[in-house]
């Protein structure tokens, strides 16, 4: 019964030991300047040759320094230097190797070169590959270095130093090694003079090597890629490709030390994750000092990194909203940033609620708790996230998703009026503002065309609408009525949704998957939008292999996708439609397999152009193309609602530049006074819990204690 007692009391005093009873970061990190955040899906490749996903570059673009960055504030997006002195200029050749001028028609141009020297005294992270014993030799190379060591830290001697030109020519040649198979190879080999011809050359020697060998590639020569001095490289392309500088600013272009490639890539290392995949190495801001994740990753502050300072100017706005306060102070502001995984929405959002995340999306259960839309459409905070000093950072992402149609298809495919006529009445009929409202919260805009807000060619107001499906009335677009649509199904001859050649009900089929549009209630609703003009629609939803298979044998008839740029170009989305790019026959993008001769032609003279008033005309001849034969449903460019805790600084919507985190700067003590006061614990529950079972038990300690009294009387 003591022992009861006793535990009752225990109970209480840890209920009331302090304010961070429910704290799920250790008491001695309480007013550190860390960034809390959360991640959903687990990183599958941190190498820069093979990563390619978002959840990914969460960490690399933190890590890695390619030689070109985005400036943080300025829109549209603008390249600035990063590791270089500035951003190259080309200087073209014609194929006689005579200089040509910068204006020359880009027929001419043979080769582009490229020309980058790097700012000096730029230093790696600390890390093990360059540890040296006392006669200059690696430290930790040789038989048997794996033997008893499972994590990077089991390495305890670490070294540095400056970087130089060749750790970005020796990573230009990692994309071309077999055993890395670089999502860019094949579009890079196209481009840079020499690269389809090393990774010819690598793929036979790996063959004669020893499965775990390493493969030293300053031992295999890079025609289009020349050393000039320590800290300078040239780049030769293919003829005039302008967009290549958009790629000098992704991971896939971030120097990689031959003497890392050569650590990790000896013998027994990579079964213990001891690998450039699972610990990169570079000259950021951060690196990644723990790695869990299926539970926890943490970037640590790069001791060696400086030289950066925080922006000076931005757009209109940003002076107020306070994101030049910080203007040329030494970057990064953090000194860690704690990644946690959350697999449920619903812990995530509480979480950041009580101040344990500095930031957060909004998932669709917790909309209605975080914002309001007010008459006339616009978006505002709700009473009690603005009491908690929380703010709503809003951009429309560049990214566009639509529904594709199989060109190749003998109904929905191909030129003829027949089939143009009945994609532009489904285009008409899948009410796209509907869709928005119902399944995104609002959290989009509807799609006139493939290119996104902030794109070069991007155009709004009546000059930008898709006069296929809208007319523009009272000065905003309105989309075309049903009635509109079906006089286009029987001009197409499928009056009340039958042929009139076989007079049989028309049936399309969308192909899909579960993650996918493969939700019951959004497929109910599209079933409905088909059915408006009599279509019947036959959904086939499959695994994911299966989907891509379907879709690279051009086995569909209509699939959703989606493409988020690369890089801020209208190339970048155009290309999605050039037939050059099909995805039956030449396994391209282009998963509509469209083919306009009219379209390739106008693309082909746009797409290695500069941003001029002549490119914009191509652009717009091009939409207009596109907006009448309509190889896609033009759908919707999401919308990106983000959360900030008031004691979360500097932080602006990118949805290019992803090195972000070095800019955000932590008011510690704010959130630590916000954390204590917003979970306090309340005790009057367990006050009356204990008073309920003292009630109780009362009654039977005083019967014991007499039964006691009793047995010693006897």
């Amino acid at each position: 019964m003591r022992n009861f007692f006793l535990a009752l009391l225990g109970l209480i005093t840890v209920a009331g030991c302090g304010d961070a009873w429910n704290d799920p970061y250790p008491v001695a990190a309480g007013g550190a300047n860390i960034l809390y955040t959360a991640f959903t899906d687990r990183p599958k490749h941190l190498d820069p040759a093979q990563s390619y996903a978002e959840d990914e570059i969460t960490f690399t673009a933190q890590i890695y320094e390619p030689a070109l960055q985005y400036h943080y504030l300025k829109r549209p997006y603008t390249l600035i230097p990063a590791t270089v002195e500035q951003v190259p200029v080309p200087r073209y050749f014609d194929a006689a190797g005579r200089l040509l001028a910068a204006d020359a028609p880009a027929d001419r141009i043979a080769e582009s070169v490229y020309e980058l020297r790097l700012k000096p005294g730029i230093r790696f992270q600390p890390h093990p590959a360059f540890a040296v014993d006392a006669q200059g030799h690696p430290r930790y190379l040789g038989p048997g270095i794996a033997d008893g060591r499972s994590r990077i830290s089991d390495f305890p001697e670490v070294g540095t130093r400056t970087l130089r030109a060749d750790d970005y020519i020796y990573q230009i040649k990692r994309l071309a090694h077999p055993k890395l198979h670089s999502p860019i190879f094949g579009t890079m080999a196209d481009k840079i003079v020499g690269l389809k011809e090393l990774g010819a050359t690598l793929q036979k020697a790996a063959k004669d090597l020893p499965a775990d060998a390493w493969l030293d590639l300053d031992a295999y020569p890079l025609s289009g890629v020349e050393k000039i001095d320590e800290l300078t490289w040239r780049i030769r392309i293919k003829g005039k490709y302008p967009q290549f500088a958009y790629w000098l600013a992704m991971q896939f272009f971030a120097p990689v030390p031959r003497e890392v490639d050569r650590f990790y890539a000896q013998p027994g290392m990579a079964a213990k994750n001891l690998t450039l995949d699972w610990w990169p190495v570079g000259t950021g801001p951060f690196m990644l000092s723990e790695n869990d994740p299926n539970r926890r990753m943490v970037l640590s502050r790069n001791p060696n990194f400086h030289g950066q300072t925080y922006p000076c100017e931005g757009e209109a706005g940003d002076r107020d909203a306070g994101l030049l306060d910080d203007c040329g102070k030494s970057l990064p502001f953090i000194d860690h940033a704690v990644f946690t995984r959350e697999k449920e929405a619903i812990p995530y959002w509480n979480k950041f609620l009580q101040g344990y995340y500095d930031a957060s999306g909004i998932s669709s259960d917790s909309f209605d708790q975080a914002v309001r839309i007010n008459v006339g459409g616009e978006v505002a905070l709700t009473d009690d996230m603005r009491e908690k000093g929380i703010r709503l950072l809003t951009s429309v992402k560049a990214s566009t998703f639509y529904m594709g149609f199989n060109m190749l298809d003998p109904v929905v495919g191909g030129l003829e009026a027949r089939a143009t006529k009945l994609r532009q009445a489904i285009s008409i009929a899948i009410d796209q503002e509907e869709f928005i409202s119902i399944f995104q919260n609002g959290r989009g805009i509807a799609a006139q065309g493939p290119l996104p807000p902030g794109i070069f060619g991007y155009e709004g107001g009546e000059a930008g609408i898709n006069p296929t499906v809208y007319d523009w009335v009272d000065g905003k677009p309105r989309r075309r009525s049903v009635d509109e649509a079906k006089k286009l199904m029987a001009d197409a001859g499928y009056p009340n949704g039958r042929d009139t050649k076989t007079g049989e009900p028309l049936v399309v089929n969308l192909d899909t998957t579960g993650g996918g549009m493969g939700e019951k209630s959004r497929l109910d609703w599209l079933t409905r939008q088909f059915a408006k003009i009599d279509v019947q629609l036959v959904v086939r939803a499959t695994d994911f292999n299966r989907f891509q298979d379907k879709v690279r044998k051009g086995n569909v008839q209509l699939f959703y996708f989606g493409w988020n740029a690369d890089y801020p170009d209208p190339e970048n989305f155009f290309f999605l439609l050039d037939g050059n790019e099909a995805k039956v026959g030449k396994g391209g993008e282009n998963a509509a397999n469209y083919a306009s001769p009219q379209f390739d032609r106008l693309f082909a003279r746009m797409k290695n152009m500069d941003n001029t008033p002549e490119r914009l005309e191509i652009i717009r001849a091009m939409s207009r193309v596109l907006h009448h034969d309509a190889p896609w449903v033009f759908g919707l460019h999401p919308k990106s609602y983000t959360l900030g805790h008031r004691w979360l600084k500097n932080r602006k919507p990118n949805d290019v530049g992803n090195n972000i985190l070095k800019y955000q700067r932590i008011d510690a003590v704010d959130r630590e006074n916000a954390r204590k006061s917003w979970n306090r614990p309340v005790l009057w529950p367990l006050a009356i819990g204990f008073a309920v079972i003292l009630l109780a038990v009362l009654p039977a300690l005083f019967g014991y204690r007499r039964r006691e009294r009793r047995a010693g009387l006897s």
